[in-house]
């Protein structure tokens, strides 16, 4: 039998990862911290995957069982496992390190040398890199030096929106059609998994860039607009005329600069953008703007959606007047229940806008961003203030 440990049975963990592994013809053990979600899934043995679109279906997954992923026993499931995911956030990896790190511990005991590979599927960069550093601070050397010999972290990139939509049964999931799973080939070890919707790429951080410069950029200023004219959900704020002119201006230059960084076709990257937007578009997809936009420090680090393609595009001359309304529109995040949110305006009065987006983005006090990203600040409010 074919064993998966997915850790994380949320939506993501269940709406995707989780559902395409099963279609693939493994067992699929999940692994999470929620007691009642761990209870019902191990009890049902099943969950329905609902595919809202233009054409909607319902997908059954029933090869599954699931494990708390505090208990003991989950070390024995990874001794016996071919390939472990995740999908719990990036936060979240160093705290699943020791569990994954025992199961590892664990198979190295019983001598199995099949190779496992673990792919963190997380919207970041290098999030199996990450979680493979923070694995093996709990080795010893001996059980470091297997690790490097039989077990792989390939890298990858995730795209698929999975909203918070309550069904009548807690572990069924709405998607939707649309997703894709690019995962870095050279860095499996032992013979590649073939996995129906799992693309194995060579050049993977083109893709990750690809995703994060694209999708994400586009989701995020689309909530952070979205809250200043005070829209709840993503396809209420993109059918806004304004914000969606903004949103697809802003893609469109971050899709300038990456198609210089890496030789993409132009005119498919701006098809890519289109279709992107009728994504957001979806009515059966209607995802909160406090949930896109949550952890706004996160999503304003210089690596991150916002800044990095702003750093990128003017690598190449391209001007980002949208990106940095985007920009602007973050930094009037205000959501009392989001702690990042909280400490980011925290930051703005304590050290003005330019002082905070230094210590936030970690930009020297003399980058022409950090201005461009205080008059952002007072341009967008002036532009929303102005159509209202």
């Amino acid at each position: 039998m074919k064993k998966a440990i997915q850790f994380g049975a949320g939506n993501i963990g269940r709406g995707f990862i989780g559902a395409v592994l099963e279609q693939a013809g493994y067992h699929v053990v999940f692994a999470d911290v929620n007691e009642e979600i761990v209870r019902r899934l191990d009890q049902d043995k099943a969950y329905t995957v609902e595919i809202m679109d233009t054409v909607c279906e319902k997908q059954r997954v029933t090869d599954i069982s699931a494990v708390d992923s505090r208990s003991e026993a989950l070390a024995a499931e990874i001794a016996r496992a071919q390939i472990v995911t995740t999908a719990v956030g990036l936060t979240v990896l160093p705290r699943i390190a020791g569990a994954i790190a025992a199961g590892i511990a664990e198979r190295m005991k019983q001598g199995v040398e099949e190779p496992m590979n673990i792919i963190a599927c997380e919207n970041g960069i290098r999030a199996s890199s990450q979680l493979k550093e923070a694995v093996l601070t709990h080795l010893d050397d001996a059980q470091r030096a297997w690790c490097e010999q039989f077990v792989g972290f390939p890298d990858c990139s995730v795209d698929r929106i999975v909203p918070p939509v309550k069904s009548e049964n807690p572990v069924d999931v709405v998607v939707e059609r649309f997703f894709e799973w690019n995962v870095e080939r050279d860095a499996f070890k032992g013979a590649v998994p073939e996995i129906a919707g799992m693309n194995l790429a060579g050049n993977l951080i083109a893709y990750i860039e690809r995703k994060l410069f694209t999708l994400n950029t586009g989701h995020a200023i689309t909530a952070y607009l979205g809250r200043m004219k005070g829209h709840q959900t993503i396809c209420q704020s993109i059918s806004d005329k304004q914000i969606h002119a903004i949103v697809k201006a802003a893609m469109r230059e971050s899709g300038r600069g990456l198609t210089s960084l890496y030789g993409f076709d132009r005119d498919a990257h701006f098809a890519y953008i289109d279709k992107i937007i009728g994504r957001f578009e979806n009515p059966y997809l209607c995802d909160d703007v406090t949930r896109v936009g949550r952890e706004p420090l996160r999503k304003l680090s210089a690596g991150d959606r916002l800044v990095k393609p702003i750093l990128t595009a003017r690598q190449y001359g391209v001007a980002t007047p949208n990106l940095l309304l985007g920009i602007g529109a973050a930094l009037h995040y205000c959501n009392p229940e989001d702690a990042q949110s909280a400490e980011m305006l925290g930051m703005i009065e304590q050290s003005g806008l330019e002082g905070a987006m230094a210590r936030i983005t970690g930009l020297p006090a003399t980058d022409p961003l950090l201005p461009l990203a205080a008059q952002a600040y007072t341009e967008v409010e002036r532009i929303i203030s102005k159509a209202e």
